[in-house]
């Protein structure tokens, strides 16, 4: 077995992450680091996890001497730098996954899209996981980027998990009641995230909405040339056919029907009538495809295992 640590892992993601790898056939939890759970037993607050482990509070150094084969950060972005440096340091052999955005600008750092960069994380050890926002946009523009004219308008809405367990405007559910919240309308990192790993720039607008997890981002884009439907959305068909986490449909999809899912839903395709404005939408669960499944399909081509290794694929009818 892969012995596997998690810092930072008490928020939504971290119990996702935990559901999938208290079943995974490969991995098994080593460690999990919480401060304020320090000696709580892990199934007393995550029940899909049956045993006796124990909340530990490891600094970077406990961390980089923990014996581990790797360690997934989850911690805010800002934090990972003296863990990562611990483990150089101490257990260069460690494999890193890093949830945060700290290291997706580091060239050095292997970029966790695998849709677009599976072979570099086979055998990988150092590997930024990319936002829930940064994956539904990429891969609504992947397919007809080469044809793309200016930046790419991308809205989005997500549901307020997105913003994390510390008390905000943003995960308040009385003040998200039949509201519709935006915020950091330009440079946003995941606008930043996209605009660097697709070469390409991305306008985003992100949004804060009432339902609790999910994805919905309409990306608008003008083209070159004029182009048909059909053909534009045989771009998409071609180039997710072989994906194993990615579904497009020829509707616009539902982030009702992509909760509690694993993949990713790309439709709703719409041309203007002089076939150069081009309008597609993905979804996705953003505790899921856009942090917790990322992380595991990571893990899983690091260390050579099948990449849906633990992951149930399945689809709303």
């Amino acid at each position: 077995m892969i012995r596997l640590g998690l810092v930072g892992a008490r928020g939504h993601v971290g119990t996702e992450l935990i559901k999938l790898l208290a079943s995974h056939p490969g991995f098994d939890i080593a460690f999990v680091s919480s401060r304020e759970r320090d000696g709580q037993r892990l199934a007393d607050h995550e029940p899909a996890y049956q045993g006796e482990l124990r909340y530990t509070a490891l600094d970077a150094a406990g961390v980089a001497a923990s014996g581990v084969d790797a360690v997934v950060l989850g911690l805010p972005n800002g934090l990972a730098a003296p863990y990562v440096a611990a483990i150089d340091s101490i257990a260069p052999g460690m494999a890193i996954v890093d949830l945060s955005a700290d290291f997706r600008f580091d060239a050095t750092w292997t970029y966790g899209l695998p849709e677009r960069n599976r072979a570099a994380l086979a055998g990988a050890t150092r590997i930024s996981n990319p936002g829930c926002y940064a994956t539904a946009m990429q891969l609504a523009l992947a397919p007809v980027l080469d044809l793309v004219d200016g930046p790419a308008q991308c809205f989005g809405v997500s549901g307020y998990s997105g913003a994390g367990t510390t008390p905000s405007d943003k995960n308040d559910p009385a003040k998200l009641h039949d509201n519709l919240m935006p915020y950091s309308l330009v440079n946003h990192v995941h606008e930043r995230e996209v605009t660097r790993h697709l070469g390409h720039p991305v306008e985003f607008m992100p949004h804060v909405a009432p339902h609790f997890r999910g994805i919905t981002m309409t990306v608008n884009v003008h083209l070159n040339d004029p182009a048909t439907l059909g053909a534009l959305r045989a771009r998409y068909a071609t180039a997710y056919a072989s994906e194993p986490l990615v579904r497009v449909v020829d509707g616009a999809p539902w982030v009702s029907r992509i909760a509690n899912r694993h993949g990713v839903e790309i439709g709703g395709f719409a041309l203007s009538d002089d076939g150069r404005r081009l309008v597609v939408v993905s979804t996705l669960d953003n505790l899921l495809k856009g942090a917790a499944t990322q992380a595991l399909q990571n893990l899983n081509l690091a260390f050579g295992q099948a990449e849906t290794t633990g992951l149930t694929v399945e689809w709303a009818a």
